[in-house]
């Protein structure tokens, strides 16, 4: 790797980039999700162009880690703690940081099913469905992702990956090629989904031999599949228009909000995951919180206090 004297923000994410491709052989997903939290970090580092990362120092990191901390869940901060890990030992390796920022990342407090479902109550919900504008760019494929994830409850790349060929209109379902479970399902597709679909296919949809339902409407990939980031995207600006102030920005709100109504209407638990696609019981147990029912009969009595 040629080492700058000078560099910019590019150069070093490339440069970062290539090295844990080479001795990580980390996937291109993940060196992007990488890439993205490192030039955060570094544009509130050191500014404009040029960097030296050299001036770094724990402060820098703090201050970092503390910020994003309002606006990411514990579990991402997951994810912010280990792009900021592997670009300090990065810096450490070629001799451009001699600090061990590493070891300055602060902890991030998370216990496991502490916090509550992030969903929309029924109010937002029906904020959200009243307020699709189809005049707008992107506006048919925008209510119809919404659609599909508001009764569905679809993790944005299940939907990304959905095929042409994957709707059965004739039987009114939807079959899904592959879920975190490693295998495929097949789901009802709901009248408002499928009526939605219909409209986006028929108004506004490219032209393009692309057999995935949802692509790219302008640039250079018009035509092409659209990614999972993408269609999250698209949820988070359908909320932003609707002028909801949501939990989650994002697809994942709706996904939680599916969960929440199901077990709000009595469907166990078991079920609850089946249908989610989740790999074991033990992540839909946050939703038990939800049932006030349940809740009340195994709730114990305040025992009395004697004078």
């Amino acid at each position: 790797m040629t080492i700058h004297r000078s560099w910019t923000l590019d150069t070093l994410v490339e440069a970062f980039q290539q090295h844990e491709r080479r001795t990580r052989g980390l996937r291109d997903r993940t060196l992007r999700g990488y890439a993205r939290l490192v030039r955060l970090f570094a544009r509130s580092a050191f500014g404009d162009d040029p960097v030296d990362p050299s001036r770094l120092c724990s402060a820098d990191v703090i201050g970092f880690v503390a910020a994003m901390m309002d606006r990411y869940s514990p579990r991402s901060m997951k994810t912010v703690r280990s792009a900021l890990r592997s670009f300090f030992r990065f810096l450490r390796v070629h001799g451009l940081c001699a600090q061990q920022l590493d070891l300055a990342i602060p902890l991030v407090a998370s216990w496991r099913l502490s916090a509550l479902p992030r969903g929309l109550s029924e109010r937002q919900l029906k904020q959200v469905l009243t307020s699709f504008d189809t005049s707008v760019r992107c506006g048919f494929r925008d209510r119809a992702i919404v659609m599909c994830l508001s009764t569905l409850g679809l993790r944005p790349q299940e939907l990304a990956d959905l095929r042409l060929e994957d709707i059965d209109w004739r039987d009114g379902t939807m079959q899904l090629r592959s879920r975190k479970t490693r295998r495929g399902a097949a789901l009802p597709l709901p009248r408002e989904a499928g009526g939605a679909i219909v409209d986006y296919l028929r108004q506004e949809r490219p032209q393009t031999h692309e057999r995935r339902v949802f692509v790219q409407h302008s640039g250079p990939r018009r035509g092409e599949p659209i990614s999972g980031h993408t269609l999250s995207a698209a949820a988070a600006r359908v909320l932003q228009r609707a002028g909801v102030d949501a939990p989650l920005q994002g697809a994942y709100v709706f996904r939680h909000t599916v969960a929440s109504r199901m077990v709000q209407q009595g469907t166990s638990l078991k079920e609850v995951a089946d249908f989610l696609g989740h790999r074991c019981l033990d992540s839909a147990m946050i939703y038990a919180k939800l049932d006030l029912a349940a809740l009340r009969e195994v709730a114990l009595p305040w025992p009395e206090v004697a004078p």
